[in-house]
């Protein structure tokens, strides 16, 4: 089969690229660099056409109250051009959890983007993962002086970028789930305990406090952004950091 991997030079996209080609199918890379604004419209029309998936990988800019307007409208502008190209199935990469934290605007964002996919004229499917374990050196930083890390407790159930992709590229070449599939990485941790071991793993000393009200992820209640009854993937953090 043919994708348009759209956002397809990322940390996702370039692996699902990858393992498409490596199962014997044509994936082509589609991005800003490559010519292709999903906001403005230009080149989408081009990147899609003759393709029988679309995997949707791009990500808005920010993190704040501009992001819904960005999957508003790159949504809008990718699935006119499938709809237009006979595109017929696709795909797109969300979170784990994502509809529970509405006190989130890129959580909020994220909740719009799959509303309008279901609501579209294409067959589709919606990935859920966990947060990425490549992420964890920026949750750090927003919330980290010279002296401590401050974290809140929140459940996190790590996943590795790769096992991310061969997610999402498992289920582009398979038939549309029209719906959900959730996939996330085999251990919970609270995200506190999570920082202590990244750090040691890079050598540093700083404490890490508990502080319900640091960073993003105080917005979250419970337990939502983790699920054992996912499709698990195999990669565990202590393996990731090694």
């Amino acid at each position: 089969m043919k994708f348009a991997v759209m956002g397809g030079t990322g940390l996702i996209g370039s692996q699902v690229v990858k393992n498409l080609n490596a199962a014997g199918h044509e994936a082509v890379p589609h991005s800003q660099s490559t010519g292709v604004d999903v906001i403005s419209g230009q080149g989408v029309d081009e990147a899609v056409a003759g393709a029988d998936v679309v995997v949707n990988l791009t990500n808005s800019p920010t993190f704040d109250e501009a992001s819904p307007a960005f999957f508003q409208t790159s949504m809008d502008n990718l699935l006119a051009a499938a709809q237009k190209a006979g595109v017929g199935h696709f795909v797109i990469l969300s979170i784990v959890g994502v509809d529970q934290v509405p006190e989130l605007d890129y959580y909020r964002a994220k909740t719009l983007q799959e509303e309008i996919l279901a609501a579209g004229p294409i067959p589709y499917s919606i990935v859920r993962a966990t947060q990425f374990m490549e992420f964890m050196e920026s949750v750090l930083s927003w919330t980290a002086d010279s002296d401590t890390v401050r974290l809140p407790a929140t459940p996190i159930q790590p996943i590795a970028a790769k096992d991310v992709a061969a997610a999402v590229a498992e289920v582009a070449a398979g038939a549309p789930l029209r719906g959900i599939r959730n996939i996330a990485g085999p251990e919970i941790f609270p995200l506190d305990e999570l920082g202590r071991i990244a750090l040691s793993h890079k050598g540093d000393d700083r404490p890490v406090v508990i502080d319900p009200t640091a960073g993003m992820f105080a917005a979250v209640k419970g337990d939502v952004l983790t699920d054992m009854d996912a499709h698990l993937a195999a990669t565990r953090y202590a393996d990731w950091l090694s």
